[in-house]
């Protein structure tokens, strides 16, 4: 015999869609947190391998920090801003009501039934759910669901400048506390390490395979640092 614990598909897939999200934000806090990581420190290593000195450096840095921190923090309010108007607009509305509409009472019998739910049951249940007025209703439950989704644009830029900024402090504190002679190994050697670092943690929250994951990240970083420090190098080697 079924119990009501087994209809409650409802708020099993809030939750599901509220984990989402949550996975969604660790994510993108993440590529915030790498993008300020590689970013700034693309910037440090070419200024150093020119052979300036702790002052260049640094306010190459400090510009490379507070620059790529507005430009996070304007693209992702840009971002979010256009869903947000997508909502608004009446887009998503659209959607929902067709998504509802879609759904017919064998596929959703089905389901119910995958949950354990008794036949009668199920199919007593599917019927309603296909009524028009339900239809309806569910469109404007769903629709409800996707608005609470789209977050405020500032609070997504403030994040995304956060992230930047938290990720960007590490080349920038390393370049500063190692010694001058060794500052440009030091700060390679301590990026890497955080890039495989947020690139395992991607990977885990991501599902994917954390070898390659992290293998990818690192090997882009590495590039990056390699191209910025041979530019610096050329350029201070053929000043003009």
């Amino acid at each position: 015999m079924s119990t009501a614990s087994d209809l409650a598909l409802p708020v099993s897939e809030h939750d599901d869609a509220t984990s989402a999200a949550r996975l969604n934000w660790l994510r993108a806090g993440l590529l915030g947190a790498n993008d300020g990581i590689v970013s700034v420190a693309a910037v440090l290593v070419g200024v150093a391998g020119a052979g300036a000195g702790t002052g260049p450096v640094v306010a190459a840095g400090t510009a490379a920090l507070v620059g790529g921190a507005i430009s996070m923090a304007l693209g992702e309010y840009i971002s979010v801003s256009g869903a947000r108007d997508a909502q608004r607009t009446g887009q998503a509305a659209q959607q929902a009501q067709l998504e509802a509409d879609a759904e017919d009472a064998p596929t959703l019998a089905a389901h119910y039934r995958s949950l354990g739910v008794d036949d009668d049951v199920a199919e007593a249940v599917a019927r309603q759910l296909v009524r028009p007025e339900v239809r309806r209703r569910r469109a404007a439950a769903a629709l409800r669901d996707a608005e609470d989704e789209v977050v405020s644009p500032w609070r997504a830029a403030w994040v995304s400048a956060a992230t930047f900024t938290t990720g960007a402090l590490l080349p920038f504190l390393a370049m500063l506390l190692a010694p001058e002679s060794s500052r440009v190994l030091v700060t390679v050697v301590a990026v890497l390490v955080a890039l495989a670092a947020t690139g395992t943690t991607g990977a885990v929250l991501g599902g994917a395979r954390r070898g390659r994951a992290t293998v990818r990240v690192v090997v882009g970083g590495a590039l990056a640092l390699a191209a910025t420090y041979a530019a610096g190098a050329l350029l201070g080697t053929h000043a003009f």
